[in-house]
């Protein structure tokens, strides 16, 4: 896991972890998943971290109810849940909505959530399938936000809550959405044609730019509406998955490698 201001080379914050991804900034603090050790850990700027929740489906995508309680993707047994006092409950089964293993979220300020999935098992040689979009409001119920998508990966909402923009991982863009106040998504359009990139997690900054991880080519980039793309950060060897702004003013990169 790895810190930067966007103009410098990162820094390593934290080490050790099997596979971080899915990060947000919040309560002054990183809060991440941590793949393979199948928890949820939240690290501060001095590195500290702490252990939040194990989660033995896999976790992935984070958020937050608007009463502060935290959401969680559960990967592999397609779920999301809550974080209750007593331990993690059950807000939704996805299974019927998803084809293979359930990743990235974003979720608005009231608590409606936007979870998408691979498609298909690209490891075990599968032949490639598009993907739904999943919604899940805060009571629970599921529905499909949009389909066809070459695997809907990190995914953003504007702060009017008025545009979605996810990652298309195999379709090579972002793409955005306009979005009604009951959340539903229309006039679908490319808002990024990343030229060959491939866009896993991303993050919305102040401008209104997009960071994109992309783990193929090893680097976090600054995209704008169009597809210039304005910054580059190396992640060297390392594959670069997820990305999010934080810190006192929002302006320290966290890079997940």
């Amino acid at each position: 896991l790895m810190t930067s201001d966007p103009n410098k080379q990162p820094v390593v914050l934290l080490d050790g972890l099997t596979f971080p991804e899915g990060p947000r900034w919040h309560d002054g603090r990183l809060w991440f998943s941590d793949f393979y050790a199948h928890e949820v850990i939240a690290v501060d700027l001095q590195g500290n971290r702490e252990h939040i929740i194990e989660v033995p489906g896999q976790p992935s995508g984070l958020g937050w109810t608007p009463n502060g309680q935290l959401l969680v993707v559960s990967m592999t047994d397609r779920r999301l849940l809550r974080l209750d006092p007593d331990g993690l409950t059950e807000v939704a089964n996805l299974s019927d909505f998803a084809n293979y293993h359930c990743n990235d979220m974003v979720v608005d300020n009231d608590g409606r959530a936007y979870i998408g999935n691979f498609g298909f098992n690209s490891h075990a040689g599968d032949p490639f399938r598009t993907a739904n979009f999943i919604r899940v409001d805060p009571d629970g119920s599921v529905s499909v936000a949009a389909t066809n998508l070459a695997f809907p990966n990190g995914s953003v909402i504007t702060p009017d809550g008025q545009t979605l923009i996810v990652g298309e991982t195999r379709g090579n863009i972002l793409t955005a959405w306009d979005r009604a106040p009951d959340g539903s998504l229309s006039n679908r359009r490319i808002w990024a044609d990343l030229d060959g990139g491939f866009p896993d997690g991303i993050c919305l900054d102040a401008k209104g730019a997009v960071w994109v991880a992309d783990p193929r080519n090893n680097e976090t980039i600054r995209v704008l509406e169009g597809g210039e793309i304005t910054n580059r950060i190396s992640t060297g060897n390392r594959g670069s998955f997820a990305c999010m702004l934080g810190g006192p003013e929002r302006r320290t990169l966290f890079i997940c490698t």
